[in-house]
């Protein structure tokens, strides 16, 4: 957990600042924290960092568009040297939020706060965000993220009073929450809403500055229509790929390859691995010569994502102990597999 000085730290920061310029990941982790320190403050904008693996300087042409003061980015284990770097030639503070096990910035100018180096720990950047805006009202969003990271938060029980509704009774793991659950369901219409247009996506923000209740969307109105529609469109193809998914299974291991106009390799391999617990699941999506693998198990699958991809040039991958991302070459895909099941075998 973060230290009272840092978070103390951090609220200074978010007061100091007049524009804030959000960075945060394109989850529910980072939407939830950028959305309960948007609403905490009530000022700055946000923008989801699509690129992968490092929020890179491309982005940095939206600090000088908005006229940024302050930047603050949520929930992403790697920031490009060259993003940095236009950040300090203009004088811009950077409060750098993450959660992720990686090597610590070296530079100075970054104000780095991550729960790993204080004891070890990994909560999600939600849980800390919530931390460190308090604000009750919004222990909801705060929820959202957290079960979107099979994160079981402290705060359960007082959510479960306040909204009984959208629970169930003794949940075993986070992720029941978010497949069994209404909180869930919500928690699956805010993600699936962040795969839509910019335009919309900027509307489903503006939208949820204000919003007082997580049950006012799952009720259909002139601000919902939108992020009910996407819902409805993307989930009747995600049924699909996971009906699919779940037929791929062999012994130890579920290597399931898809492609498409859109990736759902994250939601997949995450209710994979609340379905199948034992396995080790990998979810290809295949997009042109690029390739994205989303991989959870229950083994150390830091250091399995590392093996596999050892000496692969281009491919780069990271993550959590047991949820990891690569992205690699799709000429390298047939060497990834075979080391992949000759890892997993082995065990």
């Amino acid at each position: 957990m973060l230290s009272e000085k840092q978070i103390l730290e951090i609220r200074e920061h978010l007061d100091t600042s007049q524009n804030p310029l959000f960075f945060f990941d394109n989850d529910n982790d980072g939407l939830a924290s950028f959305l309960l320190f948007r609403r905490f403050i009530e000022r700055g904008r946000g923008i989801p960092i699509k690129s992968f693996p490092d929020l890179n300087v491309t982005y940095f042409r939206k600090v000088v568009e908005l006229k940024s003061d302050y930047i603050f980015i949520l929930d992403k284990p790697v920031v490009s040297k060259e993003f940095i770097a236009k950040a300090k030639e203009h004088n811009i503070p950077i409060v750098w939020i993450d959660h992720h096990k990686v090597e610590k910035p070296e530079e100075d100018y970054i104000n780095y706060y991550n729960p790993f180096y204080n004891d070890e720990t990994t909560e999600p950047v939600s849980y800390l965000s919530y931390k460190i805006t308090n604000n009750k009202k919004d222990m909801w969003i705060a929820m959202i993220g957290c079960i979107s990271d099979c994160y079981m938060p402290d705060f359960y029980p007082d959510f479960e009073k306040n909204f009984p509704e959208l629970t169930v009774k003794n949940p075993k793991s986070p992720f029941q929450l978010l497949y069994d659950s209404e909180i869930g369901k919500i928690a699956r219409i805010l993600d699936f809403s962040l795969k839509d247009t910019t335009t919309n996506v900027v509307n489903m923000l503006k939208f949820m500055f204000n919003v007082e209740s997580p049950i006012d969307i799952l009720q259909e109105d002139t601000k919902t229509k939108q992020l009910l529609k996407r819902y409805d469109l993307i989930n009747e193809k995600y049924q699909k790929l996971m009906e699919k998914a779940r037929k791929q299974i062999n012994e130890n291991l579920l290597y399931f390859k898809y492609s498409g106009d859109l990736s759902l390799s994250s939601n997949i391999s995450n209710q994979l691995i609340y379905e199948f617990p034992d396995k080790v699941i990998v979810v290809i999506y295949v997009r042109a010569e690029t390739v994205n693998i989303s991989m959870r198990g229950k083994r150390d699958m830091l250091k399995l994502t590392r093996d596999c991809i050892e000496g692969i040039p281009g491919a780069t991958g990271g993550g959590h102990e047991n949820a990891t991302g690569i992205r690699i070459d799709l000429g390298n895909l047939p060497l990834f597999k075979k080391r992949l099941e000759g890892f997993v075998n082995k065990s």
